[in-house]
């Protein structure tokens, strides 16, 4: 298998001759990986139950984890799953990579779709299934909403959009997530909608893909998955701890496929997790802390407040000079956005004008670091 070096491996040959100004603390804008502690309530239940450990845990998952996640998807989306419409998973990264593996395996020649830019466990899905790979490239030509060409969908196995979207901030509406309803429905692809920034809104809630295909009728979720995570909302990455849920029918199967793979969650993590899912509260303080620091690059840089995420999709002249100069003059790290794509058909990489900036810092490190990028673009 050949798979592309990760976005940060790529930033980091980039940057490797660079000494940065000593004059500056380091800022890494990078990785969405929030720079919070994870809630007390979290870690002291965790603790609580670290006896666990003597345990072997059940790839379905715990029934506390299980019920918890169900009551999430019910409060959030008003969505009531049923429990085999739903499983636990060890985050979502092992998920998206598995998964089309799993559903693609006895496809002669699979054709997997997905935006572009994109999280680049995608990629590697679809290389190591196998896979033609269609893109579906996200620009400013389109607002980087995926425009949908029938003709090409109807060749494909496996869809995978992700809204809430990683790295371009852009949300769809319940009316266009239930056009790709209906595109998975006519053409008999499974459709997949990576929702992991779904709660770290700057207003409104962002609609789920599940609440679509209710929306259109498909009550049973006939090709439709959501993949979500406890990453963001909970500043809990290390917890490991997503679900995967929609069709009973692909679900049911994909369950006996994970009783092979081993990637069930330990015990306490299941535990604290389930906490974690049930809990709102702290969610909003998040999504609080995120909101004001897109205000201050508002005002620092004049960007727009995105509806979701923690990221800004920020336009500048020649993003891999500037990247390094940035690091350089600065000692601020951003990524440039062309490692989050790769060149369609006509050659063009839609990320290649932009940088990705990861506000995951505390207000005061934000501002700072804001001000840095604001000087280094003149």
């Amino acid at each position: 298998m050949n798979f592309e070096p990760y976005p940060f491996e790529k930033l980091n040959d980039l940057l490797k001759n660079i000494v940065p100004n000593p004059d500056y603390a380091p800022s890494v804008l990078t990785i969405g990986e929030p720079q919070f502690e994870t809630p007390a309530f979290i870690q002291n239940r965790l603790a609580d139950k670290v006896n666990l450990l003597k345990k072997y845990p059940k790839t379905s998952g715990e029934e506390n984890l299980r019920i918890a996640q169900r009551g999430f998807v019910k409060k959030r989306f008003g969505v009531e799953l049923k429990d085999e419409e739903i499983i636990p998973t060890f985050g979502t990264r092992e998920v998206l990579f598995n998964f089309p593996q799993f559903l693609l395996f006895d496809i002669e020649k699979p054709t997997m779709a997905f935006t572009n830019p994109f999280y680049q466990i995608y990629e590697g899905a679809a290389i190591a299934s196998k896979a033609k790979i269609l893109l579906l490239d996200m620009d400013e030509s389109n607002d980087f909403k995926p425009t949908i060409d029938e003709k090409e969908l109807s060749e494909c196995d496996l869809v995978i959009i992700n809204f809430p979207n990683n790295p371009t901030t852009v949300t769809l509406s319940i009316e266009e997530l239930s056009e790709w309803v209906y595109l998975s429905l006519k053409h008999d692809f499974v459709l997949i909608n990576d929702e992991c920034y779904s709660e770290l809104y700057t207003d409104k809630p962002i609609p789920s893909l599940l609440e679509a295909s209710i929306h259109v009728g498909n009550a049973s979720f006939k090709n439709i998955l959501v993949v979500n995570s406890i990453s963001k909302r909970s500043s809990a990455p290390g917890l490991r701890s997503g679900f995967i849920a929609g069709d009973e029918k692909i679900l049911k199967e994909y369950m006996k496929y994970r009783t092979y793979v081993g990637c069930a969650s330990p015990l306490p993590l299941q535990s604290a997790a389930s906490v974690a899912w049930s809990e709102e509260v702290h969610v909003e303080s998040a999504r609080k802390i995120y909101k004001k620091n897109f205000e201050i690059a508002k005002e620092i840089l004049g960007t727009e407040i995105p509806k979701a995420t923690f990221y800004i999709w920020l336009k500048v002249e020649n993003p891999l000079e500037f990247t390094k100069k940035l690091y350089q003059e600065y000692n601020v790290k951003v990524l440039p956005g062309e490692y989050l794509a790769r060149e369609n058909s006509q050659g063009k990489n839609p990320g290649k004008d932009f940088i990705r900036i990861a506000l995951v810092e505390n207000e005061e490190k934000t501002r700072n670091a804001l001000t840095r990028i604001k000087e280094c673009l003149g």
